[in-house]
């Protein structure tokens, strides 16, 4: 017998995980503008959850409702995003999994929306943090607050810089 695929995540300060269990098989980019506003970004990247089971492991969502039809879930504490909820099912944003690369997007919606330079952002040169210590060496001392890409039984820990 095997056993179902598991896929956990959670917000960036910890205080909401989830666990989804089953196939993964939607996931995608929307470049609709009410998706680059709900995440501060040129897109949003969601896993839809649909024939699968999403379990809150670690605390609860805050939610906004963005429209008459989608509700908007995210921390309350870090204010991450994290769900987009329709009458179709709940979908998670991708960066939230702890494995985002495990369910590559397949689809884009809301093309009219799409950033004309988006298409090009492969060709921009690309540099690792620590190139970038000449200009701004602090960040050769991050210490990462950041809770880890793995389920914890608690968090945050007790000690802390």
């Amino acid at each position: 017998m095997t056993q179902a695929a598991s896929h956990s995540g959670g917000c960036q300060c910890g205080a909401v995980r989830f666990r989804v269990t089953g196939v993964l098989a939607d996931s995608s980019i929307c470049h609709c503008r009410m998706c680059q506003k709900a995440f501060g970004a040129y897109y949003a990247p969601l896993i839809s959850t649909r024939g699968a089971q999403l379990e809150w492991t670690r605390g609860a969502t805050k939610t906004f409702r963005s429209s008459n039809f989608a509700t908007r879930g995210f921390c309350g504490d870090c204010g991450t995003p994290l769900t987009y909820e329709a009458p179709d099912g709940v979908a998670i944003a991708a960066g939230a999994f702890d494995d985002p690369a495990a369910v590559p997007p397949t689809v884009q919606f809301g093309t009219e929306g799409k950033l004309a330079f988006v298409d090009h952002l492969h060709t921009l040169p690309g540099h690792r943090t620590e190139e970038d210590a000449e200009a701004a060496p602090f960040v050769l001392e991050i210490v990462s607050y950041q809770h880890p890409d793995h389920d914890t039984a608690a968090w945050p820990p007790e000690t802390r810089r």
